[in-house]
């Protein structure tokens, strides 16, 4: 959790063979779960997000899945953020425009970047 802005950025770019500049939100966790780092880049600049927490951890996703180059939804992260278990969620359907179709809770709501 040592790195900042630029190293972070690197690690986007060379890890992840991503565009720091894209606006997407990347998501740091260290080994322990105790700390996480959020990196977007705002258009003038890039914004950092911190937080360490005094007691827990943080769930990264279902034991299943893998724990990198994931999306995540913006409610799915706030999820996180704040302590609340993803697999106890239940989604009630929703129209999505982007796919023209109803999406029920029954999907995964994951997929592989």
């Amino acid at each position: 959790m040592r790195k900042s802005f630029d190293g972070l950025s690197g690690l986007v770019r060379e890890g992840l063979s991503k565009d720091p500049l894209g606006g997407d939100v990347f998501i740091f966790f260290n080994t322990r779960r105790t700390q996480v780092k959020l990196l977007v880049w705002e258009g003038d600049g890039f914004a950092l997000w911190y937080k360490r927490l005094e007691k827990g951890t943080f769930e990264l996703l279902p034991a299943d899945e893998k724990n990198d180059g994931l999306e995540l939804r913006s409610d799915e992260l706030l999820l996180i953020l704040k302590g609340i278990s993803l697999q106890s969620v239940r989604r009630r359907k929703r129209f999505d425009l982007n796919k023209n179709i109803f999406v029920s809770e029954h999907q995964n709501n994951f997929t592989d970047a």
